[in-house]
């Protein structure tokens, strides 16, 4: 049929999008009264189950911008970690060994190393202890806390 009319099959299976545009000016109330409503501890997420159980249609997005225009603030809201820039192991230290790691007597130099590794789904430290001048192990620390000195 759509060859002899010469239309396109995307015309014949068109179907408006009959969506109802929801002034979001006319939610402004009901959020601030959900919101004040739970305490003040809702969020957008809640606020929006609490609108859809009443039949009004509202993103997440548009709750927020609401709660945000209205200074709306859950008492449970997480803040986030920020990193604070501190000043460690900024010391210069001077370079006493000047690469020259063939040692002539025993404990003369010795040199550490810490990582970890996760044993049993939890994370371990390893301290380990190494003699330069046959590279040999002389001590060790491990355990699931970092060790101290």
């Amino acid at each position: 049929m759509c060859q002899i009319l010469k239309i396109a099959k995307s015309t014949y299976y068109y179907q408006t999008n009959n969506c109802v545009k929801y002034d979001v000016n006319n939610y402004e109330e009901e959020v601030i009264s959900i919101f004040n409503k739970s305490r003040k501890i809702y969020g957008a997420r809640k606020i929006k189950a609490v609108l859809m159980r009443k039949d009004a249609i509202l993103s997440r997005r548009k709750i927020r911008f609401l709660m945000i225009k209205n200074n709306l603030v859950s008492k449970y809201t997480k803040l986030k970690y920020r990193n604070h820039k501190t000043m460690v192991n900024n010391d210069q230290i001077s370079n006493v060994l000047n690469r020259q790691f063939n040692n002539k007597k025993p404990n003369e130099v010795v040199v550490s190393d810490l990582t970890y590794v996760q044993v049993g789904g939890k994370w371990h430290y390893i301290c380990l202890l190494i003699d330069l001048f046959n590279r040999e192990t002389i001590g060790y620390s491990s355990g699931p806390k970092k060790p101290l000195n």
